[in-house]
């Protein structure tokens, strides 16, 4: 019996926990997705923005098929996710109704058993019968008992009006969460049926410029080619500062000069290990923007038998934004070279932050730089009012994804 007794408590207590570890996943899931609806919200904000901005600005073909390709993106993640949270949702209702209907049934359980209790209690309740029930025990331990357990039952019926009342705010409680996420999902399907008309719109006007542009796709594919070409000269350039920067700094503690590594001093190596310990929560080297390209070779959006490397991203941001040092370091290199926007290099131990198309400096190399601290304003465009940062992270001379180190990117 007490082996049996034994299984279903702990066959309760595990069925309890389950489910209550279901409801935080549940919870936290709620959450996460919530947190990425926000951050797709404020992304769409800012594109919206700087197109607002930029409207009276005659883009070339190339940079509107970048933002509609990048608008698209963004507005499919968001339906994405808004799907999700109504399917969570609808979920976590179904499992609210469940439990609205259990409570239901056991409250009015409860509510017969109380009922029979003060029946039974009613009918027993003159003090004489109380007295004789004593006065019948054939001893004193008998009739210390018999006191026990009237006092008992009456602590029982007191327990059993406290469990219902608690019961009532339960099911009172579930039924406001109930019509809460009702409300919510119905937000979430009327904001899905706008973002899916806005999706709509931009692929339309996706697809009229797209078979504009293939009516002259020789020369775009050539514009393309070229800008490529001028992209991997700079890359060229800046991989043999980097690679002068480590020969340089080998040199100075006596190490080979033919490492491929940064020989570190102590200072060195602690910067180095704060900058790694920050993996995932760097700022964004300007305030406000999106990235308008990610990092990694790619299908270019225009041409899909073309490729485009890019060994960082290129973030849109505001006109007269200003670029700033994701983390403390060093400057280790300005770069100017002919018919190219200047370009500042930061040194954080052995890695290196790369800040390109840069319209003014405001630092010298060698400077010592802070967290956050402005290194210059981003060059915006005179023909199409784009102010583009190209931003690259590596380690030595080879280069890392900056979406894994800057918050949220």
């Amino acid at each position: 019996m007490k082996l049996n007794q034994l299984t279903y408590k702990l066959v309760f207590v595990l069925g309890f926990l389950l489910v209550s570890s279901f409801s935080f996943s549940q919870s936290d899931k709620q959450k996460q997705l919530e947190s990425r609806l926000q951050e797709l919200r404020r992304e769409i904000q800012k594109i919206n923005e700087l197109r607002t901005e930029n409207k009276s600005k005659e883009k070339s073909e190339l940079s509107l098929i970048e933002d509609f390709n990048y608008k698209i993106n963004v507005l499919s993640n968001l339906i994405k996710v808004t799907n999700q949270q109504a399917n969570l949702l609808t979920r976590e209702i179904n499992s609210n109704q469940k439990k609205i209907s259990d409570l239901r049934d056991e409250l009015k359980q409860l509510k017969e058993d109380y009922a029979a209790m003060i029946v039974k209690s009613y009918k027993s309740k003159n003090q004489q019968s109380r007295i004789m029930f004593l006065l019948s025990s054939n001893d004193f331990k008998q009739a210390y008992k018999r006191l026990q357990y009237i006092k008992q039952y009456s602590d029982h019926q007191k327990q059993q009006g406290e469990v219902i009342k608690i019961k009532a705010i339960e099911l009172q409680e579930i039924n406001v969460s109930l019509l809460k996420q009702q409300e919510d999902k119905k937000k979430l399907i009327a904001e899905n049926r706008v973002v899916q008309k806005s999706l709509e719109k931009e692929r339309k006007a996706h697809q009229i410029l797209m078979a504009s542009i293939r009516k002259n796709m020789n020369r775009y594919t050539a514009q393309i080619r070229q800008k490529q070409r001028e992209a991997d000269r700079i890359d060229r350039e800046i991989d043999k500062l980097i690679k002068a920067a480590i020969v340089k700094s080998n040199k100075k503690v006596g190490k080979t000069t033919s490492s491929k590594t940064f020989a570190l001093t102590a200072e060195e190596k602690v910067l180095a290990s704060n900058f790694v310990s920050n993996k995932g929560k760097l700022p964004w080297p300007v305030e406000k923007g999106f990235v308008r390209l990610g990092y990694g070779t790619q299908r270019h959006p225009i041409d899909r038998s073309l490729t485009i490397k890019s060994n960082g991203v290129r973030i849109a941001t505001e006109k007269g934004a200003e670029a700033r040092a994701v983390f403390d370091g060093e400057v280790s290199e300005i770069l100017k070279m002919k018919n190219v926007n200047p370009i500042v290099m930061i040194r954080h131990g052995n890695y290196l932050t790369v800040y390109r198309n840069l319209a003014k400096v405001y630092v010298r190399k060698g400077d010592k730089v802070k967290t956050k601290q402005a290194i210059g304003e981003v060059f915006t465009n005179p023909s199409n009012g784009e102010t583009i940062l190209r931003f690259t992270l590596s380690k030595g001379t080879a280069t890392e994804n900056p979406a894994s180190w800057i918050y949220k990117m």
